[in-house]
């Protein structure tokens, strides 16, 4: 009996015991490696005000986690949806057509690596003339660019394995190219889509930080680049926590909606 109690709530104890042993690391190297970084307490007793109040906001770059997060947020979904829109489409062409793969993959191989703190000062001279705009539209512009490759080549894969045998039958019902394409090929590749999709909107996030830091936009990357210029490592900390949260929690949600559109 005790074992299987043990099980149905192993989700619950063993992430609550994998935190435990982290933060008695954290004590300890805070203790004895690194006299420099706060220890957890410290740490919690520094960014309090942050916490527990989450949407206060007490000046431009001095408001609660959440809202900082937020900003972050709705700058990622702005330039995630920019990266589905161009990435999406793109991958069906060179899934699609062996000519446009050719012409075009060697030079999608070429950008792919490219770092965001590459991309971003392009974003902002190519917006330069947009004025107050101009940060927040090379921060979408550097986004979408290092977000919307693994949706890209991931649909290309997905459209290269559909079975041909599904082609073939839709050429028999004489489907249009249209419906083809929203009968057959999109549910097909589906599955591969959403792999892309995931991976993507992990990158988006990871941007953001970079974006907002060189930009000195408010938000959680905003945040942790002013704090660390005033040396303040608790709050450099609590900016890391966040992140690593609100990218645990974008993904699970991006799993849940993956599994719903299996699932329909």
């Amino acid at each position: 009996m005790k074992d299987s109690k043990f099980k149905k709530l192993d989700w619950l104890i063993l992430p609550i015991l994998g935190v435990g042993a982290v933060l008695i690391l954290w004590q300890v190297v805070s203790a004895s490696v690194s006299k420099e970084l706060p220890n957890p307490g410290k740490t919690w007793a520094a960014s309090k005000a942050y916490v527990v109040e989450p949407f206060a906001k007490r000046g431009e770059m001095d408001q609660g986690i959440l809202r900082f997060t937020w900003y972050s947020l709705v700058l990622v979904a702005k330039g995630y949806a920019l990266a589905l829109l161009i990435g999406t489409p793109l991958g069906f062409c060179l899934g699609l057509s062996k000519t446009f793969a050719k012409t075009f993959d060697p030079i999608i191989q070429i950008l792919r690596p490219v770092s965001p703190l590459a991309w971003l000062p392009l974003g902002l001279v190519l917006f330069l003339g947009a004025g107050k705009q101009a940060s927040e539209l090379g921060a979408l512009f550097t986004i979408a660019v290092c977000a919307m490759w693994p949706t890209v080549l991931n649909t290309a894969v997905g459209v290269r394995a559909v079975p041909q045998d599904y082609l073939n039958v839709a050429r028999v019902l004489k489907l249009s190219r249209t419906k083809t394409l929203f009968k057959v090929l999109i549910p097909a590749t589906l599955p591969y889509m959403f792999t892309g999709f995931r991976l993507s909107l992990g990158i988006a996030w990871l941007v953001i930080v970079a974006a907002e830091m060189l930009t000195g936009r408010p938000g959680v990357g905003g945040f942790l680049w002013q704090e660390y210029n005033a040396l303040v490592y608790e709050h450099i900390i609590l900016c890391i926590i966040t992140i690593g949260i609100v990218g645990f929690v974008l993904d699970r949600l991006m799993s849940v909606i993956e599994r719903r559109f299996k699932t329909a």
